[in-house]
């Protein structure tokens, strides 16, 4: 969340607004490899492409766990091009067609042929809790706010907190 025009709030009644921040987190060492802010509007799996290629500059990218926001033919197709294993939970009402996304359809496939347990099991999709648990960290050593106005500003603000939070988890 974000604190500007508090008076404004107050006065009118106005909800607050809030930032998406999406994390590429290491999931052996809790680092967070990239992360990229946006506002509540934007939908989460636009994002994937450009977490995965910030991460993949300094870092081997071997598989992408990631929740059913990034299930999209666009994210299955991208992720196979870079030979990335995509480990994304599809929706349950997923039609096992192609409709020119290969990766995709074998995901849907695999996911209605197994438990949805065993299928997390098997692909270790539980990891996920790593990323999860970095937000959490960030929320509680730093609070749920940014203090900062400007958009701009309140990347820098997020990006500087990630920063810390590596330094924390590297020295553990």
């Amino acid at each position: 969340m974000h604190n500007s025009g508090d008076w404004i709030r107050k006065v009118w009644k106005v909800k607050k607004g809030y930032l998406k921040v999406h994390f590429a987190v290491n999931i052996k060492t809790k680092q967070v490899l990239s992360m990229d802010v946006s506002s509540e509007k934007v939908h989460d799996g636009g994002r994937l492409k450009g977490l995965v290629r910030e991460a993949s500059e300094n870092f081997r990218v071997k598989r992408v766990l990631a929740d059913g926001a990034y299930d999209s033919r666009e994210n299955f197709t991208f992720l196979s091009d870079n030979n990335i294993k995509p480990v994304i939970r599809v929706r349950s009402n997923s039609a096992a067609k192609s409709r020119g996304c290969l990766p995709r359809k074998y995901a849907v496939i695999e996911q209605k042929m197994f438990k949805p347990r065993a299928w997390s099991r098997i692909r270790r999709f539980g990891y996920r809790w790593r990323v999860e648990g970095a937000f959490s960290c960030i929320k509680r050593i730093f609070g749920e706010y940014v203090t900062a106005k400007k958009f701009t500003n309140m990347t820098k603000e997020l990006t500087m907190k990630a920063s810390l939070h590596n330094l924390f988890v590297a020295t553990v």
